[in-house]
């Protein structure tokens, strides 16, 4: 079997409704695993579904905010019902506003701390517990060059995605011994959804472009081998790291 075969194994994928996490679980669907959808748009975890039914291959679309700890728990316990197991899961659910801080409002906080940092955490949660039991998994965070760097106007997502790291590390250190990996991804530029205002300045994007050594933004399928390698048995021996794919972004970044 190759090591970067996922069949048998299975997923859940939160943000899967478009943009990088749609992209993230039709990549482990293709190395075979089943996968569990959630996100808070039915149409468009529906839609990833028929993708992966096309594949030929089991999944399971579910609605929830990743925000609620309960709905966390409801995830992965239906995950069990339907599938017996929890082997990988994606934590790509993210929301972001762009707020000069003195105009942050504590709404704007709570919303995008609490999808991306505390949604992480608690589906991370509910997930490790089936995971130690099994005494094997692998959680893969969705952190940022955010983490990184700073960037006017994001705050408190710069914020959520620095918490992410330090969650990682920590889960990492704590559920090792459990054989449960938790490493990170850190995307650079992306264009999706969430960030289309910013594509849509066709002088942002030539800044852009000079800063990236490679020349171009990422597409949401760059993302496919890194998450279907952290999820697999090729990266046994990794824990606790966070890999930027970022087109070298972060290398040629001045200081």
């Amino acid at each position: 079997m190759l090591r970067l075969d996922l069949t048998g194994k299975v997923a859940i994928v939160t943000g899967a409704g478009g943009g990088l996490g749609r992209a993230m679980a039709l990549g482990l669907a293709q190395a075979g695993a089943a996968v569990v959808l959630v996100g808070r748009s039915g149409l468009g975890l529906e839609e990833t579904l028929r993708e992966i039914q096309a594949l030929g291959r089991p999944g399971l679309a579910l609605r929830a905010d990743v925000a609620i700890r309960n709905e966390t728990k409801r995830v992965v316990q239906t995950a069990l019902e339907r599938f017996s197991r929890v082997d990988i899961v994606v934590n790509a659910a993210g929301v972001n506003r762009r707020i000069p801080s003195l105009e942050v409002r504590e709404e704007d906080w709570d919303w995008i701390l609490g999808v991306n940092l505390k949604g992480t955490f608690f589906m991370c949660q509910a997930a490790g517990e089936v995971m130690l039991r099994q005494r094997a998994g692998s959680i893969i965070n969705v952190a940022s060059l955010l983490s990184e760097v700073g960037i006017p106007t994001l705050a408190p997502y710069a914020a959520s995605k620095a918490g992410v790291v330090g969650l990682t590390r920590v889960l990492a250190a704590e559920w090792g011994p459990y054989g449960v990996r938790v490493n990170a991804i850190g995307p650079g530029y992306f264009r999706t959804r969430m960030t289309e205002p910013l594509f849509s300045d066709p002088h942002w994007v030539a800044r852009l472009l000079q800063q990236v050594p490679l020349g171009r933004a990422g597409i949401p399928e760059d993302l496919v081998g890194i998450t279907v390698f952290l999820a697999s048995d090729a990266s046994a021996y990794l824990t606790g790291q966070v890999i930027y794919v970022d087109g070298g972004y972060l290398c040629a970044r001045p200081a």
